[in-house]
């Protein structure tokens, strides 16, 4: 949607979004944008409206809140968005959030889940309709580094650990975890990190 001729503005449902690249054009749209809303009957609330600098300087922009003619808004270091933790810095505590929300799922239907009464290819159906969504939403938005990328992985080697229980050592006699190269053969698919390879694209 354009604002002051450009497009910096993201509107979705009763949330809206400006963008730009400098606190003074911010202040601009934004009273351009409380102008707008005034004429057709529309009022910005100021509680819930925020601000948030994202810079590679962390020294930057350290102004506690912004100032227009007619409002106050506060600024943030992040905020929820659709569901999706924002972070001016990294993306490593909406993983963190997206994670917690996986495991909150799994065990939400762990009884089923490990199950032996269940096939292979079912509970791997299960993981991926109702577990993996959770997990990987917004990922489209992710730039992994190698740590985020290991902590994906080990969540999901958690799961199928659960979800397949332990494998009969034939040699020895004993219980023993399933390998990731077992995860590997038994997990035919896409890993997680692929996944969200394939999303991006």
């Amino acid at each position: 949607m354009k604002l002051n001729g450009t497009h910096q503005l993201l509107v979705y449902a009763d949330d809206v979004n400006i963008m730009e690249g400098s606190l003074h054009t911010i202040k601009k749209n934004s009273k351009a944008l409380v102008v707008a809303g005034k004429e057709i009957g529309l009022e910005v609330n100021c509680d819930k409206t925020k601000y948030m600098f994202i810079y590679h300087d962390l020294n930057a922009g350290r102004s506690h809140s912004m100032k227009t003619d007619i409002n106050i808004f506060e600024r943030v270091e992040e905020f929820k968005y659709l569901g999706t933790t924002l972070h001016k810095n990294s993306i490593q505590e909406e993983i963190k959030n997206r994670l917690k929300s996986g495991n909150a799922c799994y065990h939400s239907v762990q009884n089923i889940s490990s199950s032996r009464l269940l096939s292979k290819n079912l509970k791997i159906k299960m993981y991926r309709t109702i577990i993996l969504p959770v997990v990987l939403y917004g990922c489209e938005t992710w730039s992994l580094i190698l740590w985020e990328k290991r902590r994906l992985r080990v969540f999901e080697n958690k799961v199928f650990r659960r979800m397949f229980g332990p494998k009969r050592d034939e040699v020895i006699g004993e219980w023993r975890k399933l390998h990731i190269e077992e995860f590997n053969y038994l997990y035919s698919t896409p890993n997680i990190v692929w996944v969200i390879r394939i999303e991006k694209n």
